[in-house]
Order: C-alpha cells, then structure tokens, then sequence
C-alpha cells in the first residue's frame, strides 16, 4: 500500500519499491559495463523517488542521464582538469560532515573567478562526484553550506545557474539533503524570486535561509553540525579558519587516485568476467584503502593507482556515482 508525504509525495512498502525497481529494468533494456554499474538499486530508486515512484517519467529521466554521463564521463574528470576553476575556493569539501555523516559541500559566490559556463559546471560536476564517493555508508544525500560574505550581484550568472538546476537535478536526484543559505543580503533577494522558478518544488523546501543573527538559526545549526568542526565563518568553533588551495589539491589528488584505481579494477573485472552482463562486480571490489582491513587491498589498490598513472592518461571508462561502494549483492 502506499500512502500520501505531505499530500504530494508517495511512499511505497518495499516489496512494491522492488517490484518499481524491477519495471524500471526492464524498460531501460540489457546493460553492461559501466552503465549496468550506475543503475543499481540504489540509484534506480533515488530517479524513481525523484518523480514520485512513476516508472515511465522515472525511465526518462534515467535514460537522459545515461546519454549525458556517456557524453559527459563525469567519472573521467581529475583534479588537473578543474584546478583553475578551484584556485579560490568557491566550492570545496570540507573537512567534516553534519551529524548524519552527510558530505559537507561549501560554496562561496563571491569567490567566483572565472566566467566559463562550462569550466564551471564541469567543476560543480567534479565536486558531485568527489561528494559521493565520501559520503558515508547508507548515506546518499549531501549538504551544501553556502557562504554569502562579501556577495554582490555580479558574482552570480543566471545561466550559470539555469545550468546548475538542471545538472543536480535531472542528473544527481535525490542527492541533496539540505541547502544553508548563510547570511543572505537583501541584493540576493530578487535575485532569488528569478532563480526559484528553475528549482522543483520538493528542491526548494530543502533550502533554508539561515542568519548569524538569528538565535533560530544558530540553534538549528548546532543541531546539523559539531560546532567544534563548524568553520568559523558559519558559527562554529572549528580550526580551519580558511581554504588552503595547496592542501585541498593534495586531498584531491589522493581521492583521484583512489579513483583511478577503482576504475581499472572494474575494468579488469569485466575483462575476465565478460560473462557477467548486467550483473554488478562482487563486493571485493569496494575500494576503501584508508580502512581496508586488509593490506592486500591496499597494496593493490596502490600498484593499480600506480598503473594508472603510468597508463598515458588512460583509465577504465565506468559511470560514477554509488557505484564507488558496490554492494556484495543487489540490494
């Protein structure tokens, strides 16, 4: 049975999100490779909760997906390709994550430095796809902090932010948990009343304007966050005072490894299970080298990082996404 969230949203028994699942395979058709890796449980159901458990507009959101991740090889960008958009920190991972164990995204408007469309979605695209492999286990959805100090209007493109719609959320649904709008200006506002039309309805009451002021909002932010962790800028106590390009490029590099290695592991997977179809690749092939429990894993982890590197730029072509933390069987 399924029953009304909110008079909008429906929320099914198991049994029938399965049975939704299943619609949704059989419609897309046989996959294999890095595609039958995207399309697991997980990520079916995240495009079916994204239109309310219909299957034929979850099929079509799916497909475009499909199409764009072919075009676009999300799962191929590294640090080096997106390095001059990072330089001033307009959008960063944190260091810590709210006390869901969500991944922290920061962004700041007014460091906005260049005024490529495409530079920068590609490096909003980067940062998704780094967001999602460090979310914790059983946690699919994200945070984003957003930091307006210093903001004026010029630092905002309406294009730029058309497009960014579009990509987290035809492409990335069910990915955000929470946007903080930090200490918004009144020149944000009409600014605003502009950009909401671009955003679904179910996307907006998920956007919280939050004020430094406001002893509301200072209370809801010691509930999201360990205020020891918090960066000062949004009221915490934490240590880190600022971004430090030199230390967050050495952080990105690790996690591009780390990548790398992932990539050929499943393509030398597939290599010698060509057998396998749209089944996904079992368990062992879950990458986690900071906690492995084994030192097998991360040694191998760390000679197939090195193959990569020597391997002319050329990396397993396989779609991102929570595909990073394949399940020892479907879910």
């Amino acid at each position: 049975m399924s029953t009304a969230s909110n008079g909008c949203e429906n929320t099914l028994a198991p049994e029938e999100q399965k049975k939704k699942i299943d619609e949704v395979r059989k419609s897309i058709g046989p996959i294999s490779g890095k595609l039958a890796l995207f399309c697991s449980d997980a990520s079916i159901s995240r495009y079916l909760r994204a239109r309310n458990w219909n299957v034929k507009k979850a099929v079509k959101m799916l497909k475009a997906t499909l199409k764009w991740r072919l075009e676009f090889k999300p799962e191929n960008l590294r640090w080096d390709d997106i390095a001059s958009e990072a330089q001033t920190g307009k959008i960063y991972r944190s260091n810590y994550k709210d006390k869901l164990g969500r991944t922290v995204l920061v962004m700041r408007p007014s460091c906005q430095n260049t005024k490529s469309t495409k530079g920068q979605i590609k490096y909003l695209v980067y940062c998704m796809e780094n967001a999602i492999v460090n979310l914790d286990d059983e946690q699919e959805q994200m945070v984003w902090l957003i930091d307006f100090h210093g903001f004026n209007i010029s630092h905002i493109s309406l294009k730029v932010t058309k497009e960014t719609a579009h990509v987290l959320q035809d492409h990335y649904p069910e990915r955000l948990g929470l946007a903080i709008l930090y200490d918004a200006p009144k020149v944000f506002e009409p600014f605003w009343k502009v950009a909401k039309p671009f955003l679904e309805p179910k996307t907006t009451k998920k956007v919280k304007f939050v004020y430094s002021h406001d002893p509301n909002s200072n209370k809801m932010m010691e509930d999201l966050f360990e205020t020891s962790q918090l960066e000062i800028a949004f009221g915490g106590k934490g240590s880190g005072g600022g971004f430090d390009i030199n230390e967050y490029a050495e952080r990105m590099r690790e996690d591009d490894k780390k990548l790398a290695a992932f990539w050929m592991m499943v393509k030398d997977y597939y290599c010698h299970h060509p057998e396998s179809g749209t089944e996904e690749p079992p368990g062992v092939l879950c990458l986690d080298t900071t906690n492995s429990g084994s030192d097998s894993d991360a040694e191998k982890a760390s000679s197939v990082a090195a193959a990569a590197a020597d391997n002319n730029g050329e990396e397993a072509s396989v779609a991102g996404d929570d595909i990073f933390k394949l399940p020892t069987q479907h879910e």
